[in-house]
């Protein structure tokens, strides 16, 4: 069995996750990273996207969306996001719903006539739903 380590996902409004995992992927603004026990101490910023972990012991990864945030690589794992949902709890349908009026709205919007910060949070919004979307229909395919 590999090692493990604590792992705490951590929002505004609650503790998502806290468990010992054997290992956990996620997105940074580097790309994809994936983080062991052991892994030296490091402080990442992450992108909006897919958060596998790999639950002590588990053959599969458990799949959940993330709003961005920041990884703490130190004696333990610790992810501060906005926001995160498991792959089950996603409503598609909303989702799809806040697309397309997020959609809408960059399409009558540029910096001519809008706050380029409300242009960023939409596209960080868009960036979301489609994240969100995207792992609803194709489900948690990562294997050991």
């Amino acid at each position: 069995m590999a090692k493990s380590i604590l792992l705490e996902v951590i929002t505004p409004s609650k503790l998502f996750y806290k468990d010992k995992v054997e290992m956990v992927i996620v997105r940074t603004l580097a790309g994809e990273e994936a983080f062991m026990a052991g892994h030296t101490w490091a402080c990442k910023l992450l992108d909006v996207g897919v958060m596998w972990i790999k639950e002590e012991g588990a053959n599969e990864f458990k799949a959940a969306s993330i709003a961005g945030g920041y990884i703490d690589i130190r004696e333990n794992f610790v992810i501060y996001t906005d926001a995160a949902e498991w792959v089950e709890e996603i409503d598609v349908e909303r989702a799809k719903k806040k697309k397309a009026t997020v959609e809408e709205w960059l399409e009558s919007h540029d910096e001519t006539n809008t706050d380029k910060n409300q242009i960023i949070k939409a596209q960080i919004s868009l960036a979301k739903q489609i994240t969100r979307m995207n792992l609803a229909e194709n489900g948690a395919r990562r294997k050991r």
